[in-house]
């Protein structure tokens, strides 16, 4: 027998080693956890921008999703549940808002009771302003005198002061605008008073119906009636009140007669001076309009009426 047969057979196997620290079998585990922290991080994103009744009716659904199914759709809590079913929601009770709906309600009741607060003292600021003139009249032996002369009332433009004219003792020179000397006084008495309070002013001139005779070609009463508001204007300057204040100057012809029934009454020749409440000074600033003076204005009630009041002149 050869040798070869007694020799001992040899089996090598070869042992694969997948690569160590050189392989790429981490860097799928690695992955996947980045994957679910995304995912994790992801869900507490959701559930924090989630609202609390959401969140109920999420749980709700999981707890009991047969009630989604059978009865309406809606979970529990005070919001509509995002897994709909179908149906009216058995649940909700009427009146239920979400929080966010609350909290525009409070500010939006804030905001008004803030304004309607305002306005509750400006109106009160405007009738001690009245309240005032009207002590300063009784006060003044020299402004008594023309007591039925001066008519203050509040409308919904503000605080309105009227200086009328009297059938013999008129305002200005006729079918001028040249203030008569104890006209000057009481404006600028005015003037002083007007200086207590915050709100600008509004000052309008009229006349009476009577058509303008005389004068340069085109001048009529609504020039007229402009250059005695401007002329009032300048002697409440003049008694203190600060030329700030004013923000509106205007003249109204005859267009807003204080008595309708007389157009020709020497009553409806007068100087109008308005201090402005807040809501009709920003409609002026913001060219919106105010309320129209026409609709302030009233005819002569019989309380009021002037005592030895006729016709007169032209302006």
């Amino acid at each position: 027998m050869s040798d070869d047969s007694t020799r001992p057979i040899v089996i090598k196997r070869k042992k694969v080693v997948a690569g160590g620290a050189h392989g790429g079998a981490w860097k799928i585990a690695y992955a996947d956890f980045v994957t679910a922290m995304m995912a994790f991080f992801l869900l507490m994103w959701l559930l924090g921008s989630t609202a609390k009744g959401d969140l109920a009716g999420i749980a709700d659904h999981f707890q009991n999703p047969m009630k989604v199914a059978m009865t309406g759709g809606s979970g529990a809590g005070d919001a509509t549940s995002i897994l709909q079913g179908g149906g009216k929601d058995l649940t909700r009770q009427a009146g239920q808002v979400k929080k966010g709906d609350v909290e525009a309600k409070k500010t939006t009741s804030f905001s008004k009771e803030a304004q309607a607060e305002f306005r509750r003292k400006e109106q009160e600021r405007l009738e001690a302003l009245k309240a005032d003139i009207e002590k300063m009249i009784e006060k003044s032996p020299q402004l008594a005198q023309f007591k039925k002369q001066l008519l203050l009332d509040i409308t919904s433009e503000g605080l309105r002061i009227q200086i009328v004219d009297e059938q013999n003792r008129p305002m200005f020179d006729s079918g001028g605008a040249e203030l008569k000397p104890y006209t000057r006084d009481i404006l600028r008495q005015i003037g002083k008073a007007l200086n207590g309070v915050s709100n600008r002013i509004s000052l309008a001139g009229h006349t009476d119906a009577a058509q303008f005779v005389g004068g340069t070609q085109g001048f009529s009463n609504w020039e007229l009636s402009s250059n005695r508001a401007n002329a009032s204007r300048r002697e409440l300057v003049v008694g203190g009140m600060d030329d700030s204040k004013v923000l509106r100057v205007v003249g109204l012809a005859s267009t807003v007669l204080f008595d309708k029934n007389d157009p020709l009454n020497s009553v409806n020749r007068r100087i109008s001076i308005v201090v402005l409440n807040q809501k009709t000074e920003m409609a002026i600033l913001q060219e919106e309009g105010p309320e129209s003076e026409i609709s302030n204005e009233e005819a002569v009630p019989e309380g009021l009426k002037l005592p030895g009041v006729g016709k007169g002149t032209s302006g």
